[in-house]
């Protein structure tokens, strides 16, 4: 059984927002006592936070399906809906956050870093809200906007300071043993360890991180055996170091080839050239081991690593090196910025930056309108209502959408579209240069949508030219 996940995706969902209600405040002696509908509540968001005591995706493995509740729509007497509960989802230290085409949206290292993955939806206003002098009474409220959803992939990387590299049974899970309080499963045949391992090292006042990354093997960079699925674990080292197995039994392997195979592999893989190297020659327990360690010991320093022999059965030659990694860790750490606090950043909006555009696409033949303020507005309405959607065309009058339509050279009848190709709300314009109490009349009503609309009389008229010809030549029988 699979206990061990780095890499899974994740269906997040944030709650929708409630709608909000249309009501009236009645009591005796007074029939009509003003609007008291309440506003809609908040969708719960989607936030990842970083819990260092989690070590594995494996729990989003299994459910990846993930959604925040809903908020509850107002209700009348002024009582506004509940706002809908946040959803917290905990990840490993490390975590980065992609989405579907592999951009990262985040990084999450440390521990307590947060990050919104789906926002909830807005609730909806009541009509107590959206009430003014010229609509003393509304008979429409705002529904509330749908959450965020979002398909979202999430990759660990291991947030070490030493990673140890290598051929599979190499003896990296017997020196991350020896070295620190790690666990690691050990035997003697390849690809013992599945998993990357960690373990803290304390070398004299500084402490440290170690990781065992699973064994490289030639293709390693293109997928082959685990070392695709595992190499992004020694991104965020600050020293690698190779393990060289010198008591290989292998005829056709030598500790400088495989180091010069694992290179190259790193190689492939980028981003890890300006990592410092260190070459651990182990198993020199064994008389042969200490033999050919002797030998090519000139050769590496020749290449200028730094070179140390140990045995992790026999545990000698630890202390230095740990000493070593440690005196390394100590100097990357030094030369790392100094991290400020986040700084807010206000970037205030232009004052005649009226927030959206409006531009003619040819092949729908319509003028397409795209913001944030008129998108939210069209999600908010409830078009089975006349009186809403006179409100909303109200609103988009006062934004100056019209003046931009005319601008852009719209005219009475042509299509308008508001919203993306895939989402859009589609109308005939009609202008309205002046809106105002004048125009309203009962509850739920708008006397602008009394009139047939130009576009709409059109395509009227001409049904009616085709019944009529059809009409005719039914009558027309000579037989």
């Amino acid at each position: 059984m699979t206990t061990f996940v780095d890499r899974v995706e994740l269906h997040v969902a944030a709650g929708n927002g409630g709608h909000g209600c249309a009501s009236v405040h009645r009591e005796k002696f007074k029939p009509l006592g003003g609007p008291d509908g309440g506003n809609g509540g908040r969708g719960g968001d989607v936030t990842l936070v970083v819990d260092q005591s989690v070590t594995t995706l494996l729990e989003y493995h299994h459910s990846p399906h993930r959604k925040a509740t809903n908020g509850k729509p107002g209700e009348g007497g002024n009582r506004a809906g509940k706002d809908g509960q946040d959803l917290v989802l905990y990840v490993p230290d490390g975590t980065v956050v992609l989405d579907k085409k592999g951009n990262v949206l985040a990084d999450l290292v440390g521990h307590g870093t947060t990050y919104v993955a789906a926002q909830g939806g807005r609730g909806g206003l009541g009509n107590a809200a959206l009430s003014s002098a010229r609509r003393k009474a509304p008979g429409f409220a705002l529904l509330g906007e749908p959450g965020d959803l979002d398909d979202i992939v999430l990759e660990l990387k291991t947030v070490a300071d030493v990673a140890l590299v290598g051929y599979p049974s190499a003896g990296k899970s017997s020196l991350i043993s020896v070295l620190s309080a790690a666990k690691p499963k050990i035997a003697d045949y390849p690809f013992t360890t599945l998993v990357p391992n960690l373990g803290v090292v304390t070398a004299g006042s500084t402490v440290y991180t170690i990781a065992d990354v699973p064994g490289l093997i030639p293709g390693a960079s293109q997928g082959r055996g685990l070392g695709l699925e595992f190499l992004r674990h020694v991104e965020r080292c600050s020293v690698l170091v190779h393990v060289l197995d010198t008591a290989t039994l292998e005829s056709d392997r030598d500790p400088v080839s495989d180091l010069d195979v694992i290179e190259e592999e790193l190689k492939q893989y980028g981003g890890l050239d300006d990592r410092p190297r260190i070459v651990v020659l182990n198993k020199i327990d064994i008389p042969d081991g200490q033999d050919l360690a002797d030998m090519i010991r000139p050769d590496l320093e020749e290449r200028g690593y730094r070179v140390f022999e140990v045995s992790a059965v026999a545990r000698t030659g630890l202390k230095e090196l740990s000493f070593a990694l440690a005196e390394i860790v100590a100097q990357a750490r030094a030369a790392k910025p100094v991290e400020e606090a986040t700084r807010i950043v206000i970037r205030p909006k232009a004052v005649d930056d009226a927030g959206f555009t409006v531009t003619y696409d040819e092949a729908e033949d319509v003028y397409r309108v795209r913001g944030e303020k008129p998108e939210r507005w069209v999600r908010q309405t409830d078009f089975n209502n006349d009186e809403a959607v006179g409100y909303l065309a109200d609103r988009l009058n006062r934004l100056g959408v019209e003046e931009e339509l005319m601008k852009a050279g719209a005219r009475a009848g042509d299509g308008v579209a508001i919203g993306s190709e895939e989402n859009a709300v589609v109308f005939d314009w009609e202008p309205t240069l002046m809106a105002g109490a004048e125009m309203l009349g009962r509850r739920g009503e708008d006397h602008r949508f009394d009139a047939p609309r130009p576009a709409a009389q059109r395509r009227r008229d001409r049904q009616a030219e085709h019944d009529d010809s059809d009409r005719e030549y039914d009558e027309f029988d000579p037989f």
